[in-house]
């Protein structure tokens, strides 16, 4: 018989899913809650180093005014400087990177933009590839109003829009985690060499409209008929990639590594005199706590109820669990 404090996890659980369409999402650089890496941080070891464009019209409704022209391909290498290569309407931008990205802890790449706002927000999609040939998107969501354009000049809610470059200002990223992308056939998440980025049309006329995941237009400042048109990329950082995680070996969900699992106040690991470090993880990636040699009894007491990921590090292998703190 499942105990009333699991009822209410798994009726809580129900309920975000209903209401998931609704909530918002990160805010702004800056305020609580929000996901957006300063370029500056220590977390990124690695930036791309090389970067094609292939440029967007500066206004795909007016074919007649020509491509955008802003910055060079070198301009969406290396660290974030303000200096910047612009996309136009629905351009790309393919980046490589010396060592493949790979899935670790958390986040895994980082995409930054120029906006000089917390507001003005130029949007695009991401996709990576293990292969330079097939590439996947990140699902995303906007919840943008689809009835009144975005003007040039107009502002964007970065409260509800979630897994689109360009959302945070200038010198700040947006995050991505490549577990959201496990299990797809055709991509190894543990060799990422490529990183693709499109642009936005923000135009809510369904000729030109950009659709996110849900089939919802995205409604971002439209038109930019300027060199500068489009989303202005300043660089791709890397969090994990193949050097830094030194992992041969990754097995997710293994399932039975953690006793007892529902918990109250302390679980154990199988196999504990194997374990290097143990990990304990929001299920959206972020860390909560980072446990060198753990003794044989894992106190998660200071924990709220719900779910989690336990990440066991030992013999160049991760082993992963999901824990029900009770």
């Amino acid at each position: 018989m499942i105990n009333n404090k699991l009822k209410i996890i798994f009726t809580s659980i129900l309920l975000f899913g209903l209401f998931s369409g609704y909530s918002q999402y990160a805010p702004p650089a800056g305020q609580q809650g929000t996901t957006a890496i300063h370029a500056d941080s220590n977390i990124f070891v690695a930036w791309a180093n090389n970067c094609v464009v292939d440029r967007g019209y500066a206004d795909i409704s007016n074919q007649s005014l020509g491509l955008a022209t802003y910055g060079d391909d070198e301009s969406g290498i290396d660290k974030p400087d303000n200096g910047v290569v612009s996309l136009g309407d629905g351009g790309m931008a393919i980046l490589d990177f010396e060592v493949p990205i790979a899935d670790g802890i958390g986040w895994d790449l980082a995409i930054f933009e120029n906006s000089f706002t917390d507001d003005f927000l130029e949007l695009a999609f991401v996709e990576v590839s293990s292969n330079n040939i097939d590439y996947y998107r990140f699902n995303s969501v906007s919840l943008t109003q689809q009835e009144v354009q975005t003007e040039t000049f107009g502002l964007t809610d970065a409260t509800i829009v979630n897994n689109l470059a360009g959302k945070y200002r200038a010198y700040y990223g947006v995050p991505f985690d490549l577990s959201e992308l496990k299990n797809i056939d055709g991509l190894d998440i543990y060799n990422i060499t490529s990183v693709r980025i499109i642009d936005v049309v923000g135009s809510i006329d369904s000729t030109y409209a950009s659709f996110d995941s849900e089939g919802r237009i995205i409604n971002d400042p439209w038109p930019t008929p300027f060199e500068s048109s489009g989303f202005d990329l300043d660089g791709v950082g890397v969090i994990n990639n193949r050097d830094n995680t030194s992992i041969s070996e990754i097995i997710i969900n293994q399932g039975g590594l953690v006793y007892p699992n529902p918990v109250e106040n302390k679980f154990r690991i199988n196999n504990l005199h194997k374990i290097d470090r143990v990990i304990i993880s929001s299920l959206g990636g972020h860390i909560i706590k980072n446990i060198a040699k753990p003794d044989e009894n894992i106190d998660i007491s200071f924990l709220e109820a719900g779910y989690y990921i336990i990440s066991i590090y030992g013999d160049d292998t991760i082993l992963t669990d999901k824990l029900i703190k009770l």
